[in-house]
């Protein structure tokens, strides 16, 4: 299949952002107030139909990093979850058994299928239980999540390995997997200007159920928070389930967002 305008690039070697954007991530404090400010506004995307989301914290954050997107959805109408495993310090083999006893646990005592947000690492982490356990999820949405390219081109890559443990170009035949196409539908949010995360490491293949939303300036540590890709993230869990329509970047947001058919070129 010939690649389309949207499919991440093919390359060898990325770089992690220059020093400049990840100097300018401070700026994640400006995308949360913004948030407050504009949450009369927020409050009108569309509302959930109750079913589980799942909210997955990025590397070396906790659940707290995750209460203004869980708040945001509760008040939306989801039954919004915690990942309740502390300090985000890595390891994609480490974490998994963990994870997928959290998802089966949710799962269980709700009777449906859970939606997944992950934030960086985490949106790692939520690929990769839709892969095992496609008949448990509902929906995977990453925000400046590295998955797909050259993995390492991110400025946290050495400390992930450090704390971990893991060498990135361990597991490759998961790394692979995770980086195709999903068994649910799937959404990636990713920013050009995030400081942390090469853009083109968050770039999924889009098709009839998987697409890519780029958020104008946001940061990385404030891609989670941001109001642009707060509303996305509620758009994007109001389908029904088993439905999959794109995006409209119409709405008070509209100026955030990169038009679909922007190439993914430098």
């Amino acid at each position: 299949m010939a690649p389309g305008r949207d499919a991440p690039p093919e390359t060898d070697r990325l770089r992690p952002p220059a020093l400049g954007l990840l100097l300018a991530e401070a700026r994640g404090l400006f995308e949360l107030n913004a948030s407050l400010l504009l949450s009369p506004v927020l409050m009108r995307a569309p509302r959930g139909d109750g079913h589980p989301v799942l909210a997955l914290p990025g590397f070396l954050a906790s659940d707290l990093s995750m209460v203004p997107m869980r708040r945001y959805l509760s008040e939306l109408g989801y039954e919004a979850h915690a990942w309740r495993m502390g300090r985000n310090l890595g390891g994609l083999e480490r974490m998994r058994e963990s994870l997928r006893a959290r998802l089966a646990e949710i799962h269980a005592a709700t009777g449906r299928k859970v939606s997944l947000v992950g934030w960086s690492l985490g949106g790692v982490y939520a690929r990769d239980l839709a892969l095992w356990a496609p008949d448990k999820v509902r929906y995977v949405i990453t925000l400046g999540s590295p998955f797909a390219n050259d993995v390492r081109a991110t400025n946290a890559t050495r400390l992930y390995e450090a704390l971990s443990g893991d060498r990135v170009e361990d597991f490759a035949e998961a790394r692979a997997a995770i980086a195709g196409d999903l068994p649910v539908p799937a959404t990636s949010i990713y920013s050009r200007a995030d400081g942390v995360v090469n853009w083109r490491t968050c770039l999924l293949r889009p098709s009839d159920r998987a697409e890519n939303i780029e958020v104008h300036l946001a940061s990385h540590i404030g891609l989670g928070v941001n109001p642009a890709a707060l509303w996305a993230v509620a758009d994007r869990l109001a389908q029904p389930e088993g439905e999959f329509w794109p995006f409209d970047r119409a709405g008070p947001f509209a100026i955030a967002y990169a038009p679909p058919e922007r190439a993914v070129s430098a």
